[in-house]
């Protein structure tokens, strides 16, 4: 879609004629966009070439059950068509060290939110690839380990082995890693609402002070999968978010855990894009396994 039809679509949905639309960077999936209507509001919009047709509406559930918490700032939803998404533009600014510390305290409030079963009860996907719930779904904290290991890691490690994006001996060794995740999933944890796909690209700091979410995965899930790709993916001021987190949510061990949090986000990479990827899945699950029992 170029940028004329773009714009053609965003003011037909808003139902404000646009002036223009231009190209923002930041997505590894979908094109961009910051589009100028002209009413003098502005909007942002996202589209995927050949999206399945459940793609944007996934996403946009998202939005709203991450919104619907009240627990911390995500851009309102204005439209939703198969091929297309359009939010409202937050102007966005360089990270603060009183950002950071209000985004940690928000996440603990959201991941304080009770969700009613692990996965979602709509479509769910992750980048391109869609996530399964079971039927019936988990909703005992102790079968979190085994719904990660069968619903998330494994369909992921398939799809990296088929795609040639990981080697059989880091292969052996994420399969080893599920059959023994009881063994270092830590204690039980409810599910919670997550964003599900937390990296630091993420993350919208504005002017205002307030961080916003953007690009969910959201789901009910396991709040340390959340930090930990935060964490890794390079957060500014990552120490001071999670200061402020564990003032209010505590998590002992964590640090020691967060290879096996991190795994499905690297399996993902292996399966989409290979290169040293499958090498740093395997890396993830023998750290993992390394783990000492809690």
């Amino acid at each position: 879609m170029n940028e004329t039809d773009l714009a053609r679509r965003v003011g037909a949905l808003t139902g404000a004629a646009t002036t223009a639309a231009h190209p923002v960077s930041g997505g590894e999936i979908c094109a961009s966009y910051r589009v100028e209507l002209a009413d003098g509001r502005t909007v942002f919009a996202k589209t995927l070439a050949d999206a399945p047709a459940d793609f944007f509406a996934a996403e946009a559930a998202g939005l709203e059950l991450l919104r619907g918490t009240g627990a911390i700032a995500i851009p309102r939803v204005l439209a939703v068509v198969p091929d297309l998404l359009v939010l409202e533009w937050v102007e966005p600014t360089g990270p603060t060290p009183a950002q950071a510390e209000r985004l940690g305290r928000e996440l603990a409030a959201l991941h304080s939110t009770p969700a009613p079963h692990y996965g979602t009860a709509g479509p769910l996907y992750l980048g391109p690839v869609p996530l399964a719930t079971p039927a019936p779904p988990v909703s005992e904290p102790a079968g979190w380990a085994a719904f990660h290991a069968e619903y998330r890691l494994l369909p992921l490690l398939r799809l990296a082995v088929d795609n040639g994006g990981i080697g059989a001996a880091d292969a052996r060794d994420v399969e080893l890693l599920c059959a023994r995740i009881d063994e270092v999933a830590g204690p039980p944890q409810p599910p919670a609402v997550i964003h599900g796909d937390l990296w630091a690209g993420n993350i919208l700091w504005t002017a205002g002070g307030t961080p916003h979410l953007i690009d969910p995965a959201a789901q009910g899930g396991h709040p340390e999968a959340d930090l930990a790709f935060l964490e890794i993916s390079g957060c500014p001021h990552f120490d001071r978010v999670i200061a402020a987190y564990e003032e209010s949510r505590p998590l002992p061990g964590r640090t020691d855990r967060a290879p096996l949090h991190l795994l499905h986000h690297i399996l993902i990479h292996a399966a989409l894009f290979g290169g040293d990827y499958g090498k740093e899945s395997g890396d993830a699950a023998r750290a993992a396994l390394r783990t000492p029992a809690p």
